[in-house]
């Protein structure tokens, strides 16, 4: 039942809601850096696949180093090759070491690939101060249980995916 639009998800109003910088951005496919914040549960990994799905760019998702040069790498030949952009996922962005995350920072820096990063943690604790100040931080909340009771009606009522 993940969302696949900004109209499906529920709650995050404050975040992603109609009229808030985030939704324009996705909308009009002018996502810069974000680091996504919250508990687990609250959206954030939907929110990329909704992304994903608005995006013209390329949207490509990663969980480890060496995957992480890879796809920085193709994205540079897709940028310099196309103009195509690259919109990189890195959900559990503070579980990558600090050099780690400084290997995302001259991709992030020159605009090779928009990064949206995911985290369950403090990310002014967690993630690099660096891609912290190359980024929109943007905090999710707990779902109300009017949030999570239009997910299971929805669930129930769609014949095809619930």
């Amino acid at each position: 039942m993940r969302p696949r639009s900004l109209g499906e998800l529920a709650g995050q109003e404050d975040a992603v809601g109609p009229g808030s910088w985030l939704h324009a951005a996705i909308e009009a496919d002018t996502l810069s850096s974000i680091i996504l914040y919250g508990p687990a549960g609250t959206g954030k990994t939907s929110i990329a696949h909704i992304i994903a799905e608005t995006t013209r760019a390329t949207f490509v998702e990663v969980s480890a180093v060496a995957d992480l040069r890879r796809e920085i790498a193709a994205a540079e030949k897709r940028l310099l090759g196309t103009g195509a952009r690259t919109i990189l996922f890195v959900d559990e962005i503070h579980r990558f070491s600090r050099s780690q995350q400084d290997s995302l920072l001259h991709a992030v820096e020159n605009r090779t690939v928009v990064l949206v990063g995911a985290t369950t943690e403090n990310p002014f604790f967690e993630v690099n101060s660096a891609l912290i100040s190359r980024s929109r931080v943007i905090e999710l909340h707990s779902l109300s249980d009017a949030d999570i009771e239009c997910i299971v009606r929805r669930a129930l009522s769609d014949e095809k995916r619930g």
